[in-house]
Formats: C-alpha cells, sequence, structure tokens
C-alpha cells in the first residue's frame, strides 16, 4: 500500500514513516527538510507545501496530513493552507485512497496556544469535516488527531525547562506526555483498522482538557 505523509522529517513523522515501512508499506515523505529516513521502501520529496512542486504518488492509498509550524509568522500558510493544497491534489481521481488523516492540536478544541496556530489548527478540523463528507460515498474515511502534549523536538522549549514541566505535569492527570511512537499507534489504527468512523476529531491529551485545561509556555523575556 503507498502511504504520503507530509512533515515526514519531524519528530512525529519520522516515527509514523518508520511505522508504516516497519508494516511493509511503501512510505512517501514530503517535507521542507532532508530526509530522516533511509530505506529502500522510502522517496523522499524536498519541497515547500504552500508553493513547492507536488509530486505524482501513484495510487496513494493514505494521506497523513502533519506537516505544520507552531507560533510563527505563517501558521495559517503552512498548517491550514498547505494541507488543503496537498489534500486536494492526492484526493482527486484516486481510487485507490482509503483513509485521510490530519494531524490537528488540542488548541483546536481549547482554544489555547498561540492565536494563529490555535485558528489555522480549528480551520483544520473544519476543513476535514469537509473532506470526510465529500469522500463517504467512496467509502474513504477522513479524521483528525487534537494531540495534547507530545514529545518531540518542537516541544523542546517546555520539556527541558524544569519549572514548567512541573507546572504542565501539575495539571496533567496522567502524569505523562504521548511519544511519537504512541502517536503512531494512533494513526496507523485510523488509516489502517478504522473503516467505520469518519469526520471525527479525536482529542489525546492525557486528561488535560477535560479534567484541567491550562497551557503553560516558558516566559519570554
Amino acid at each position: 500500500m503507498n502511504i504520503l505523509i507530509t512533515g515526514a522529517s519531524g519528530g512525529i513523522g519520522t516515527a509514523v514513516t518508520a511505522r508504516f515501512l516497519s508494516l511493509g508499506h511503501d512510505v512517501y515523505g514530503l517535507d521542507r527538510e532532508p530526509a530522516s529516513v533511509a530505506h529502500p521502501r522510502y522517496r523522499h520529496f524536498q519541497t515547500d507545501l504552500r508553493n513547492g512542486d507536488l509530486p505524482d504518488v501513484p495510487d496513494a492509498a493514505v494521506l497523513f496530513l502533519n506537516a505544520g509550524s507552531q507560533n510563527g509568522e505563517d501558521d495559517i500558510d503552512n498548517n491550514l493552507k498547505a494541507a488543503m493544497r496537498v489534500t486536494e491534489k492526492y484526493i482527486r481521481d484516486n481510487p485507490a485512497l482509503r483513509s485521510v488523516l490530519f494531524n490537528a492540536s488540542a488548541s483546536a478544541v481549547t482554544g489555547q496556544e498561540f492565536p494563529a496556530y490555535a485558528a489555522s489548527k480549528a480551520g483544520l478540523v473544519g476543513y476535514m469535516k469537509n473532506v470526510a463528507v465529500r469522500l463517504a460515498p467512496q467509502g474513504v474515511t477522513c479524521n483528525a488527531l487534537s494531540l495534547g502534549g507530545v514529545l518531540t523536538p518542537l516541544n523542546d522549549p517546555v520539556v527541558h525547562d524544569p519549572a514548567c514541566w512541573a507546572r504542565i505535569m501539575a495539571v496533567t492527570p496522567l502524569k505523562k506526555w504521548m511519544s511519537a511512537d504512541e502517536v503512531a499507534d494512533w494513526v496507523v489504527f485510523l488509516t489502517l483498522t478504522n473503516r467505520s468512523m469518519s469526520g471525527q476529531n479525536l482529542l489525546i491529551d492525557n486528561g488535560e482538557h477535560d479534567l484541567n485545561a491550562t497551557f503553560v509556555w516558558p516566559d519570554e523575556n
């Protein structure tokens, strides 16, 4: 099965790419950064998803729209518009398509974190529902993951700040963050195992939103 992953060189993207490869699939990765995985069944395309060339991917069965930025000047372009551009290309005239999954964020539900970031992720959830409606007649599932804290380099500013980490754990009921490998478990389940759930946004945040919602980030001097 051919799998397309955007943001394939980041922490989550690398873990998900490795997982699909371990299951015997062919993976096509798109990222502005060089490849982080070397494997005979992996093809990497270094491109800007906002306006760069998008390669032809034959019979893409699974799309994992994972690329994004956090607290940048162009979060809307990176997180929402680029995902829409990629999605529209690869769902068009694609009878092999089986599943589409978006990496949103807990901030899409809580409204916390940075303004443009929260808006871009909430927009991504709305767009996901639109795609789910359009693809349902073909039997294609389309969902989103809204993750809380994940142990990736993107979150190093809080993970490696003892004061911030203590504040985060104080309001996180399960007293942990997800690993990128745990995210890969969810991605595989939602795209390969799941055949009946579509149009849903799954909030997975170790209980933080429903039991004790907050957002912690280092103070900027």
